[in-house]
Parts: C-alpha cells; sequence; structure tokens
C-alpha cells in the first residue's frame, strides 16, 4: 500500500466514523514505515477537518461528530507513541474544561476535538471543575489557550471565578481565554475578561489560531 493511499484510507476512516478502520490504517501506516506525524497531520487531521466543515455545513449532526472524533482517537492512540522522543505533532498547548457546577460536556468536548485537529495538545480538565484544578492545569501544560463552558445560566458565575482566578495566576498575559455556551453572550465574555465568546467549535479554533 503506497503512501497516499494510506492517508487516503486514515482520513476516509475518520469521515466514515469508523473507528476500527482508523485503527488498523494507523497501524498500517506505521507498518509500512511512515513517519507517524505525517500519518497524523496528512491522514487523521485532513479527516477531521471534513467532519468540522460538514458539521458547521450542517451536513452532519453531533452523534456523528463525536463518533468521527472518537475514530480520530483511535488512530492517535497508536501513532502518538511511534513519535520520537524529540518530536512533537504540536506546539500549541490548550487546556478545556466545564466549570464547576455542570457536568454537561459535549460541546467541551467537540472543541476538544476540533483543537486537536489544528494541531493543539489538549489538556482536557473535564466537567465539574473548579478554577483553581483549571489554573493549575494552564500552569502545569504551559497552555496558551483556556477554554471554557457551561450550559446552564447559573453556573455562568463559576465561570466568571475561574476567569478571574486565571488573571490573578499572574499568566493572563500568556493565555487566550474564551467561553462559550448557550447563556454566555459577547457581553458577559466582555464583563468577565476573557478574549472570545464562541458560537461553535469551529469559531473557537478560528479565533485561538489567529492569536497563537
Amino acid at each position: 500500500m503506497d503512501e497516499k493511499a494510506i492517508l487516503k484510507e486514515l482520513a476516509d476512516a475518520v469521515v466514515a466514523c469508523d473507528p476500527p478502520r482508523a485503527k488498523v490504517a494507523a497501524e498500517t501506516a506505521l507498518k509500512e514505515g511512515m513517519d507517524p506525524v505525517k500519518a497524523i497531520n496528512e491522514g487523521l487531521v485532513v479527516g477531521m477537518g471534513v467532519i468540522g466543515d460538514n458539521y458547521a455545513e450542517r451536513k452532519m449532526y453531533l452523534p456523528q461528530v463525536l463518533v468521527a472524533a472518537h475514530s480520530m482517537y483511535e488512530g492517535l492512540d497508536v501513532l502518538i507513541p511511534a513519535i520520537p522522543k524529540d518530536e512533537n505533532i504540536a506546539s500549541k498547548n490548550a487546556v478545556t474544561a466545564v466549570v464547576q457546577g455542570d457536568v454537561h460536556d459535549i460541546g467541551k468536548n467537540i472543541v476538544k476535538t476540533m483543537l486537536t485537529a489544528s494541531g493543539f495538545i489538549v489538556c482536557d480538565a473535564g466537567k465539574d471543575v473548579d478554577g483553581d484544578t483549571i489554573v493549575k492545569d494552564m500552569l502545569d501544560s504551559k497552555a496558551e489557550v483556556v477554554c471554557l463552558s457551561t450550559l446552564m445560566t447559573p453556573t455562568m458565575a463559576s465561570m466568571e471565578d475561574t476567569v478571574k482566578k486565571i488573571s490573578a495566576s499572574g499568566y493572563r498575559d500568556k493565555v487566550v481565554v474564551t467561553i462559550g455556551g448557550p447563556p454566555t453572550t459577547d457581553g458577559f465574555a466582555k464583563e468577565i475578561g476573557a478574549d472570545h465568546r464562541d458560537e461553535n467549535a469551529q469559531q473557537c479554533v478560528k479565533f485561538v489560531n489567529s492569536r497563537v
């Protein structure tokens, strides 16, 4: 199987939302001696880019995006360990989190997937996460981006508290902070000191890539 065919198979496996196929394609890439970084960037990431475009154009829905993301991660799980220790698939770092009091993480998971596909190493802090933990993850990973989300109006206070703690950490000028979720607005982002309010994952990635 030639290199071009392997890269196409990696991309097609993600677009087809087929995790086992993506894993086999990644294993084939290594078996054929392909550079794992190239397999990621020119195979899996290309496929996830198609998924992102389809989702933005409403040609694909959330359940499909999540399965596509799982497909990409199946391939990444095979390829990332094969990358030489002195190499990185990305030089940009991000933290994603659902703020304290909220356990709805679908939006956060999509942002994480799109950031990964865009070349970020993502530290996923999870859901219902307090501000101190988010700040610690930010500092430990030396993140350039922190993406916060919430689905509920009451937990917007947790979002504000987290941004305040980021500002108090002495690291605020080194990190881009974005927020997202139905109750948030551009005005709220400005009020709490965030850099941007994201309407969707694609807009989030576009904005942070313009800043990092």
